[in-house]
């Protein structure tokens, strides 16, 4: 049987999420001839210029990297067209592309992306899924249209969420499992069109880009979706609350149930009142208890101003947390 013809592959990515799909082209039959990825930007705690992580693969792999400003850049899309590719490969690149730049390659451009489309088109598929408390994801290899992450899809991979899984746990297995269904879509492509399904638009809904507005914890919430949102803001941009003026970042936490045993209120809280939401109803040991507005949500990593990221129980040693304050989503 004859092999079909490797592909000349343009890729689009930026970040950790894309390596995977990069590297995994170059150890395919494929030829990658041109990585696009977005401009250096400042990053880190000292705002220091370094590479995105795409572009730091692909300097390592000898390719050529083009890092435009704008997508309507001519001098852009004329080496693009010079690179001759067949097909275009994104993957998180974190830019519209438009209707010159998707008519390039002749095979037109497909999509790694991190939801089970219809559900979850936009920035960030992975965190909005887990704040939301959704059970399941996936990934979805689709065409590239004009309209943000409405093309036909071609091949889709589920995935289990765990009830403590954070996002950046989450999004590094999809990246895992997106790399070969990808790959293997190039190679069906390679012998000629594949089916392609439309989606429904009855059935669609949006993840916005995260803010660091989205951090900011309102007590009066379950502690279902309180827990949701601490690990669905994880690694950024972090959930948080204030005491006594003072912000804390909530890293970790787990929802309280009535196997953990009773609280153990020091001084207690007077009986048959449920205290307001956001109410510390227990400071001790590892036990960092807040009321909410429907259950008790434990706090197991905090991090406050000027600090490192503590175990509840190093950051009651030293902090002034007692039963009976009260948390608050401003200052």
């Amino acid at each position: 049987m004859v092999s079909p013809p490797p592909l000349r592959v343009l890729f689009f990515g930026t970040p950790e999420f894309a390596v995977p799909t990069l590297d995994a082209l170059l150890a395919s039959s494929h030829h990658v001839v041109g990585v696009v990825t977005r401009p250096d930007r400042p990053r880190g705690r000292g705002q220091r210029t370094s590479d995105a992580p795409v572009k730091a693969r692909a300097v390592s792999a000898a390719l050529p990297v083009l890092q435009p400003e704008r997508m309507n850049d001519l001098d852009f899309q004329a080496q693009l067209s010079a690179l001759r590719p067949d097909i275009g490969v994104v993957a998180a690149y974190g830019k519209i592309l438009n209707e010159p730049i998707l008519a390039i390659p002749r095979l037109g451009m497909i999509n790694v992306h991190a939801s089970l489309l219809p559900r979850y088109r936009g920035a960030a598929p992975v965190h909005r899924a887990v704040v939301d408390g959704e059970r399941e994801t996936g990934i979805t290899i689709m065409r590239v249209v004009k309209a943000l992450d409405a093309g036909p899809m071609i091949a889709t991979a589920r995935r289990t969420i765990g009830p403590e899984e954070t996002s950046d746990e989450v999004e590094h297995d999809l990246a895992r499992i997106g790399a070969p269904l990808l790959v293997s879509v190039l190679d069906q492509l390679a012998t000629g069109p594949v089916a392609e399904m439309p989606q429904d638009e009855a059935l669609a809904t949006y993840a916005h880009r995260l803010t660091r507005e989205d951090g900011a914890v309102d007590w009066t919430r379950s502690a279902d979706a309180l827990h949701n949102q601490i690990r669905g803001l994880h690694p950024w941009p972090h959930a948080f609350t204030y005491h006594r003026g003072r912000r804390v970042i909530l890293w970790q936490s787990r929802v309280v149930t009535p196997t953990d045993g009773a609280i153990d209120q020091q001084p207690p809280i007077a009986i048959g009142d449920r205290p307001p939401a956001g109410t510390l109803i227990e400071a001790h040991g590892d036990r960092l208890h807040v009321q909410t507005g429907d259950g008790v949500l434990g706090m197991t990593q905090l991090q406050g101003e000027g600090r490192r990221p503590m175990t509840a129980r190093e950051f009651l040693a030293g902090a002034p947390f007692a039963v009976g304050d009260v948390l608050t989503s401003t200052a």
